[in-house]
């Protein structure tokens, strides 16, 4: 039976948006002692939980949900996305979570804008693409 989800992020500085990850984010990790980035391995020490950015970190994002959205609007509405995945951090107080996170280096895109859902920021992501947080204004399913 599914026991979890794994989330995969494609970045083009691998260590960079591990440290954010580990260094901002302050998300707790395992290092894989079987995966590395052969081209850049430090060797990260396993006995200590590994952690270089160069090691091939697995991160604990906590509690999760999976939200499933149409495409493009009902009707004749003039909207449409594609097919695609995406990640979005919720907090409970996004001002206090950007202050928080911006104090340890973080730096946001834009200002919050209230998307009827929830209030929400682009959250920038080193080597990768940006992260939307957002404070939800929506029934949230990952604390039932």
């Amino acid at each position: 039976m599914i026991t979890a989800v794994h989330n995969l992020v494609y970045s083009d500085d691998a260590a960079a948006t591990r440290a954010f990850f580990r260094d901002v984010l302050q998300w707790p990790f395992v290092a894989d002692d079987g995966s590395t980035d052969r081209a850049t391995d430090d060797g990260g020490d396993s006995e200590t939980g590994g952690g270089g950015t160069d090691a091939w970190l697995i991160f604990a994002t906590g509690p999760s949900e999976v939200g499933v959205h149409p495409t493009r609007g009902p009707g004749a509405s003039s909207w449409t996305t594609p097919r695609h995945h995406e990640i979005s951090l919720m907090c409970d107080d996004l001002r206090t979570t950007m202050s928080e996170l911006a104090s340890r280096g973080a730096s946001f895109t834009g200002e919050p804008v209230d998307r009827g859902f929830g209030l929400c920021i682009m959250l920038a992501v080193p080597g990768a693409d940006d992260v939307m947080l957002y404070e939800p204004r929506h029934a949230t399913a990952f604390d039932r």
